[in-house]
This record gives structure tokens, C-alpha cells and sequence, in this order.
């Protein structure tokens, strides 16, 4: 049999994923209720970071734990990664002490060279194209309250970047229709874009795109690796900061999700996560242990 990654949402189909989440919901309430479950007792999960983490190394390290495993973190400066090795050896090596990997890297070709010549499951925890696990958590997020998402309405505002292209893949998955406001020459993927068809639109215009939507995300303006373009993109991007009078304009259910981190005051009003019960931030962020730990139930042999 061989061996599955998770490197993008189209690696598996919408029935598995819709399967994840549920099986996220069940894994968040036996959490709940204090009982102990353990099917990835003596498994390890080795975890590459490239990138800076809060949420994505707490919530695999933790839930491999909690599903009774073990997780060892390595940074480049820890393995010689960080002295050129080359990625096809690193995977070969890891491959045969470990029974799982996550990356959190830059170049989305880190994770499909090293996924090419592993023997274990390689799961994407971040690359500049796909952060595939925050919008499983997304989903779930929304199931949780809303239900089903299929033939909903969902916004993206601001930059086309890593997670917009994600929630394109989303769309496709789910069946939801997506409307992305950006500005001019800061869309994302065009052949994503083009893969989606008419179930994806792109405008300039965050008012329209945000019009009856269910659900509305949004994302920093400046990510990792862009911080040179910093003024420039705080003054072309000061029209799509999402407040509470641009959510106004969606559907009255509407939900509001953000990655994290964010940058109060600049892609968000200074108090729409914490005051604005339309937010669901902090149950998103939660929802990543949980999706996650039935990512890893699914992927690591047992």
C-alpha cells in the first residue's frame, strides 16, 4: 500500500476530508470529557520548521501526545538541513526512525522533493503556496456552528497569498462558492483560479465580495518573507481592513475567521476579534489541535 502525504487539500477526496472533520468533532469531545485515547501509542512524528510557529508546532506536538505518540521539533540550525544536505537524504534518513513528518517551510517544493522520497507520511504544516491544516480547521469550524458549508457563500479579503489559494482548493472540495477581494496584481494562483472555474471569483472590491457572504476570512498583509514590502502594502491594502461595518453587509449568520496572527488595526479593526460575537477566531485556532489529531489518526499506520 502506499504511503499517503498531505501536502494540499486535493490530496484527498471531499468525502475524506468531510470525514476528518467530523472525526475532529469527535476527537474535540472526547478531549472534553477527559477520556484517554491513544491509538498512536509508540509513534513518533518528526517535525521540520523553516518558519516561526505558535499555533501549527503547539497543536501537532500536543495532539501527538494526546493521541499518545511523541513529536521531536527540528529547526535547520538543529539538523544539517541548515548545512545543505540535500532534502531526498533527509527524507530517506528520517523515513526509517520516524513514523510521520510535518514541515512548516517556504518553498512548496521543499514539501513535494521531500514527500517524493519519503517512506512515511509527510504532512504540510505551511508553505508559501498551501496551508492545507488552518483551513481543515476552518471547515470544521464552520460545521461546528453552521453545518454544512456546500453551496454557502464564503469571502476572502486582503492578499492572495498561501491561504487564500487554500480556500480556492476549499471551494473545489466543499462546494462552496468564494469571492476574493484584492488588489490589482495581488491575487492569488492563477492556475487555482483557473482549476475552480466559475465556483471562484475575483474582484477589487471587498464590499461586493463580502455582499450575503456566511463566512469571511481574512489574513496579514504582510507575511514571512515580505517584510521589505511593508509600507507599500500597509497603504495599498488600507481599503480591505475587515470591521464590523464590512461585515454588516454579509449574511446576518455570517462568521468571521482569522488565521492568526493578527495585526489589530491594520487587516482587522482593533476590536473585531474580541468584541464582535461574529468572530470565531479562538474557536478556529482550538479547531487546529483537533482536525489535526484526526489528520494524524488517519495518516500514521496504527
Amino acid at each position: 500500500m502506499s504511503v499517503r502525504h498531505f501536502l494540499s487539500l486535493m490530496d484527498c477526496t471531499p468525502q475524506e476530508l468531510n470525514t476528518l472533520i467530523r472525526r475532529g468533532i469527535e476527537l474535540k469531545e472526547l478531549r472534553k470529557r477527559g477520556d484517554l485515547f491513544e491509538p498512536l501509542k509508540n509513534r513518533i512524528l518528526g517535525m521540520i520548521f523553516e518558519k516561526a510557529s505558535t499555533r501549527t508546532r503547539l497543536s501537532f506536538e500536543a495532539g501527538m501526545i494526546q493521541l499518545g505518540g511523541q513529536a521531536i521539533f527540528l529547526s535547520p540550525r538543529d539538523s544539517q538541513l541548515g548545512r545543505g544536505e540535500p532534502l531526498a537524504d533527509t527524507a530517506i534518513v528520517m523515513s526509517s526512525m520516524l513514523d510521520a513528518v510535518m514541515i512548516r517551510t517556504f518553498s512548496h517544493s521543499t514539501l513535494t522533493t521531500f514527500a517524493a522520497h519519503a517512506q512515511v507520511p509527510v504532512i504540510n504544516g505551511l508553505s508559501d503556496d498551501l496551508h492545507p491544516c488552518q483551513v481543515l480547521a476552518d471547515m470544521q469550524t464552520f460545521y461546528e456552528l453552521r453545518g454544512d458549508i456546500t453551496s454557502k457563500t464564503v469571502a476572502w479579503v486582503g492578499d492572495g497569498n498561501n491561504m487564500c489559494n487554500t480556500y480556492i482548493e476549499a471551494a473545489i472540495q466543499f462546494g462552496f462558492q468564494l469571492n476574493i477581494a484584492c488588489p490589482d496584481g495581488y491575487g492569488p494562483n492563477a492556475a487555482l483560479m483557473a482549476k475552480a472555474g466559475d465556483r471562484v471569483h475575483l474582484m477589487t472590491d471587498p464590499k461586493q465580495a463580502v455582499a450575503g457572504a456566511h463566512l469571511v476570512s481574512t489574513d496579514v498583509w504582510v507575511s514571512m518573507g515580505q517584510e521589505e514590502e511593508q509600507k507599500s502594502r500597509l497603504a495599498l491594502f488600507a481599503p480591505y481592513q475587515v470591521n464590523a461595518e464590512l461585515l454588516d453587509l454579509a449574511h446576518p449568520d455570517v462568521l468571521f475567521m482569522h488565521c492568526l496572527p493578527a495585526h489589530r488595526g491594520e487587516e482587522i479593526s482593533d476590536t473585531l476579534i474580541d468584541e464582535d460575537p461574529r468572530s470565531v477566531v479562538w474557536t478556529q485556532a482550538e479547531n487546529r489541535l483537533h482536525v489535526q489529531k484526526a489528520l494524524l489518526e488517519f495518516l500514521v499506520p496504527h
